[in-house]
């Protein structure tokens, strides 16, 4: 394993990391977190399918990833909303 992928799976474990810690806040009742839980749950998936290249169309992992950044933006606008 070279250095590129040690440093990418890090980073995937690391988005995994933060996708539990969303999720466990939001059943704990901050009900915001479930979009910042669900987005970084994608990027895992989508990391992962790149990583390890498990033919998932282009096309597929484009709506995917628009819609991780669609519930990015709604978190952090409930987030914002809550100040």
């Amino acid at each position: 394993m070279n250095y590129p992928e040690i440093l990418q799976i890090t980073s995937i474990a690391l988005e995994g990391l933060v996708a539990l810690i969303s999720a466990v806040a939001a059943f704990r009742g901050r009900s915001y977190m479930y979009g910042l839980a669900f987005t970084f749950a994608i990027y895992v998936f989508y990391d992962l399918t790149k990583l390890y290249g498990w033919g998932v169309p282009q096309n597929a992992l484009s709506v995917i990833f628009l819609v991780a950044t669609l519930s990015a933006l709604a978190s952090v606008w409930r987030i914002s909303k809550r100040r």
